[in-house]
């Protein structure tokens, strides 16, 4: 909730109200953190039975969720993560396009823009289809607005992904080296020409496919289309035809990386969110990440049901338990 988006668990907002409180109560949360300019105090939460969270940095009221993606970063990885090699291209987008809100705050605003106007252009589709009719005119601006900002994401996720190419290809200890592509109409655009060109290419394509989405439902051209591809550095296999162990490697080693480059560029490493990561590793894997989150300076937190698998991290760490709504300070013997 201290990032743009849904979080981790991509929860709704009306499910995060304690239950027994009953729906539309209000919850707030807060934290100090020091973030890319230093400290900063970050509040969110839902008051009133409001339909949408309010944001407050620094106790002044923020415009948007991507005002968070200037102070501070957050990256994480869950169980339901592994199958995102397997899992339809959405799914990757999501994970790269978290990676480049730590190197350019902007693109969650883009992102929220452009999805606004491809609903909006969605539902004058569907009203076009069924009273007929239609203005072409908003159309055309709703058209403009999505290649505006479809271009602008597609060339913020290349610029990310030529500033993690070196670091991706070294992997990180044992966790292999990744090559990745983004195949798509819109990352390509840039390859063959400006951006004020590809945004009338996006522009004219969105016209031309006016019939056919009104008819199917959504966009059949745009950055919501594209897919993120990645290999296995050394086997140079698709990462979708990689073990499942080494898929988590993989994972793993593209946050290592983006983690060690954000605390590069811009002076903070992200908030490392690892749920149930190490349950499936073996000693050595396991070791080596503990190595790397401290030498890459970030605060991480980690969860696992066995104290077990944290003893390579030592006294590096601070334990908790967590048992029936309480948190409390623990050691590891």
């Amino acid at each position: 909730m201290l990032t743009p988006g849904p979080g981790l668990r991509g929860a709704r907002l009306a499910d995060l109200a304690r239950r027994e409180a009953g729906h539309g109560a209000p919850w707030a949360v807060a934290t100090e953190a020091h973030g890319f300019a230093g400290p900063v105090t970050i509040g969110t939460g839902s008051v009133d039975g409001e339909a949408r969270r309010t944001l407050r940095i620094d106790g002044r009221p923020a415009r948007g969720q991507a005002a968070l993606a200037e102070v501070v970063a957050a990256l994480w990885l869950t169980p339901a993560m592994d199958r995102m090699f397997t899992d339809g291209a959405s799914s990757r987008r999501r994970f790269f396009d978290r990676l480049v809100f730590g190197f350019d705050a902007s693109h969650a605003s883009r992102l929220s823009a452009y999805d606004r106007a491809m609903r909006e252009r969605s539902r004058l589709l569907r009203d076009a289809q069924v009273n007929g009719g239609g203005d072409p005119a908003w159309m055309a601006a709703l058209e403009a607005r999505m290649a505006e900002n479809g271009i602008a994401l597609a060339a913020a996720r290349r610029t990310t992904m030529r500033r993690l190419a070196a670091a991706l290809g070294e992997g990180a200890g044992p966790f292999p080296g990744a090559e990745t592509a983004f195949d798509g109409g819109v990352e390509g655009l840039l390859d063959h020409m400006p951006a004020v060109d590809a945004e009338a290419h996006l522009a004219a394509a969105l016209a031309d496919s006016r019939g056919h989405d009104a008819r199917a439902g959504g966009a059949s051209h745009g950055p919501h289309r594209s897919d993120l591809v990645v290999r296995h550095k050394i086997s140079g296999a698709p990462a979708a035809q990689c073990s499942t162990g080494e898929q988590k490697s993989l994972l793993i080693a593209m946050v290592l990386a983006t983690a060690r480059l954000q605390a590069a560029v811009r002076g903070a490493a992200p908030l490392l969110l690892l749920d149930e990561v190490v349950a499936h590793l073996d000693g050595d894997y396991r070791a080596a990440l503990f190595d790397e989150i401290h030498d890459v300076g970030a605060q991480a937190w980690l969860t696992g049901t066995d104290y077990a698998v944290f003893a390579p991290f030592g006294g590096r760490a601070q334990y908790l338990t967590v048992a029936s709504g309480t948190i409390a300070a623990s050691v590891v013997t």
